[in-house]
């Protein structure tokens, strides 16, 4: 009989876009801290951070948090929670989202909006609003023949 072998996958394996993703973005900070935002380099890196977080965001709230009826999420567990607990549940994406989305707004509003970093900031709103409402989007509307759509 031939023998069967069962590979075990190892942590790096398991979480290697995770790892990948936060790797760019730091690459991204590292490049802008270095860099003239006023050059056209710069001003990618600065471009790139907001738009990398918005990808690392992406693939560690979808894996950790939920979102009923969002094709975004993963299917949600059964539950014998509470009802305000099964909500904080159900809707802990758009939560997340919402909360470090206001933080942002306020972080900008504190900032020169021309400082370097002020313009990240800025970035940074508008790609939290970009998540958030493609997670608010993706509950109600479907595209056909998009795998993301599905069938409800």
């Amino acid at each position: 009989m031939a023998e069967v072998r069962i590979h075990k996958r190892g942590f790096l394996h398991e979480h290697s876009l995770s790892i990948a993703a936060v790797a760019i973005l730091l690459l991204w900070f590292c490049l802008y801290i270095v860099s003239n935002p006023g050059k056209h380099a710069g001003s990618f890196f600065g471009n790139a951070i907001a738009d990398w977080s918005g990808v690392v965001v992406t693939v560690l709230a979808t894996k950790y948090l939920y979102e009923r009826n969002s094709s975004e999420s993963r299917p949600l567990p059964k539950s014998i929670l509470k009802p305000t607990l099964e909500f904080l549940r159900d809707h802990s994406l758009s939560i997340f989202l919402l909360i470090t989305g206001i933080g942002w707004v306020i972080l900008y509003i504190e900032m020169d909006s021309n400082s370097k970093w002020g313009q990240v900031v800025g970035n940074e709103v508008s790609q939290w609003t970009q998540i958030f409402g493609l997670v608010v989007l993706t509950k109600h509307m479907i595209e056909k023949h998009s795998k993301e759509s599905g069938r409800r």
